[in-house]
């Protein structure tokens, strides 16, 4: 996305505006522009292109989200069953993504669908009796939704290295494991996906992108929002107004979110989580492992640890990484600054702060264990999957920057907050994107509540048709339709030109 051919000084004023260029603002602003093509609208990057962030390819593992092998999304309960509910909402999620993404492609807003969606078959492993015990309860309750239509499961060893021949490698015979795979999983590349998209709205003129421009405060004005922005290349600040302001900047949008002073921003606090992956580009290797395989997390690790060796297709090329291993810095973005964490901490939000950090306290033993590690220590964690794993096959990359989000809690001080959140003001005229995982895949779900929640009236009276041509599912529960489930992942497989 050439500087050039974006805007360089913003107007006094403008409908909408979007703080950061990753996936979330730019589903949000491709929605608003295709609802309503009159709404003047300004997104607002930091950095000098879009999606250099949290968005970037490897910045994340790529995975379509669709709970096809994350064991997270399917927790068991005290009395032994497993419980598929959050899995089919990430499911059905991932199909309204797919769905909005075939309607871009058939109207040629955006064009060649592989250069950011890939087939790719999601695998759940486990090791030991226990755990292939809990696989198996898991995959008989899950084969009853037609979400997971296709599902299949086994122990056999020769079926296993069908699958997974890398994982397979030199494995005793006698060792027990258990798999369930998926073959309508993917690997997505939600940078290529979000440039697309850019693009598209760069092309239409009530859209203007600014990049090295940054939004340094948010404050309430009549009817609207005030914003401090300053352009980084020029060092000039500009006053600019909105009457709906969307702040999707990742890790910043706490801070962000703080500034506004609504009162549903208080108590939340964020800490910083940065993370690494083993990464090959070995032929050899790469030519063994055509899929995603994900395991369970190790005990006091949090869900977004969950030990995953994934096929990775960027830019045409293939690699596989392992991971995630986490890390530490008190920056809050990959580019941020050091001072990020500790100007964070306010007097309403040190009460959560203190509480989850003190009832999570196995996690920031976790933390420190997993930031002492060095890489032959990691290689160790991978030979976990590929036994006979060589150092020198393996190199290490930093992958991008997450903001732990810690809620208020009555009982505890504060909690943790895993997954992904919209909090918006009463009024509707100020919204936030906070999380991280399942994230860029349920991009679309999050940011069409993000419309319900704020454009409630418009989206009865004016959008609702244009929104179910966008996404033919929209009203409806897939996991109760096995008719428009089938009929909808034949068009997306079509328009997406998936294999599978």
């Amino acid at each position: 996305m050439p500087h050039t051919l974006i805007s360089v000084t913003p107007k006094p004023k403008y409908d909408v505006v979007m703080i950061g260029g990753g996936i979330m603002s730019a589903t949000l602003a491709t929605l608003l522009h295709e609802l309503d093509p009159q709404l003047n609208i300004a997104i607002f990057e930091r950095l000098g292109r879009f999606a250099k962030e949290s968005t970037a390819a490897w910045n994340n593992a790529g995975t379509g989200h669709s709970a096809f092998c994350e064991l997270n999304y399917t927790p068991q309960k005290a009395d032994g069953s497993v419980e598929i509910s959050k899995a089919e909402n990430i499911a059905e999620q991932f199909e309204v993504s797919k769905q909005f993404w075939s309607y871009l492609i058939n109207k040629n807003y955006i064009n060649r669908p592989q250069d950011f969606v890939n087939s790719c078959p999601h695998l759940s492993l486990v090791f030991g009796e226990n755990d292939a015990e809990f696989l198996k309860k898991r995959f008989d309750n899950m084969s009853k939704s037609v979400l997971f239509e296709g599902m299949e499961f086994t122990t056999d060893h020769d079926k296993l290295r069908e699958w997974i021949p890398l994982v397979m490698s030199k494995r005793n015979q006698s060792e027990v494991l258990a798999a369930t795979k998926m073959d309508a999983g993917t690997d997505v590349n939600f940078g290529t996906l979000t440039r697309k998209m850019g693009r598209h709205l760069m092309a239409n003129t009530n859209v203007e992108i600014f990049v090295y421009t940054e939004v340094k405060d948010i404050d309430p004005i009549k009817n609207g929002w005030k914003m401090k922005v300053k352009d980084r290349t020029h060092n000039i600040k500009h006053d600019v107004t909105a009457d709906f302001v969307f702040i999707g900047a990742g890790g910043y949008a706490l801070p962000l979110l703080d500034s506004s002073d609504i009162e549903e921003s208080a108590g939340y606090g964020g800490f910083p989580v940065s993370g690494q992956w083993l990464v090959t580009h070995n032929p050899e290797l790469v030519a063994q492992h055509e899929a995603k395989v994900y395991t369970q997390a190790p005990v006091g690790a949090p869900p977004m640890s969950v030990p995953h060796l994934d096929l990775r297709i960027i830019d045409g090329k293939k690699a596989l990484l392992f991971g995630p291993f986490a890390g530490f810095s008190t920056k809050f973005l990959k580019e941020g600054s050091y001072l990020d964490l500790p100007e964070s901490v306010n007097t309403k939000n040190i009460r959560s702060l203190f509480g989850a950090w003190w009832h999570n306290l196995p996690l920031t033993k976790y933390l420190i264990q997993q930031v002492a590690m060095n890489k032959a220590q990691r290689i160790q964690h991978l030979r976990e999957f590929v036994k006979d794993a060589k150092e020198e096959d393996w190199e290490l990359k930093v992958a991008g920057q997450r903001v732990q989000i810690i809620k208020k809690d009555d009982k505890a001080g504060g909690k943790l907050e895993f997954g992904t959140e919209v909090v918006t003001n009463k009024d509707g005229t100020i919204a936030s994107l906070l999380g991280a995982s399942p994230g860029a895949s349920t991009a679309v779900s999050a940011m069409i509540n993000v419309l319900e929640k704020c454009f409630p009236e418009k989206m009865e009276s004016e959008w609702k048709d244009k929104l179910k041509e966008m996404i033919p599912s929209y009203g409806t529960k897939l996991s109760e339709n096995p008719e428009m489930t089938a009929m909808l992942r034949a068009y997306s497989k079509e328009k997406l030109q998936l294999k599978h």
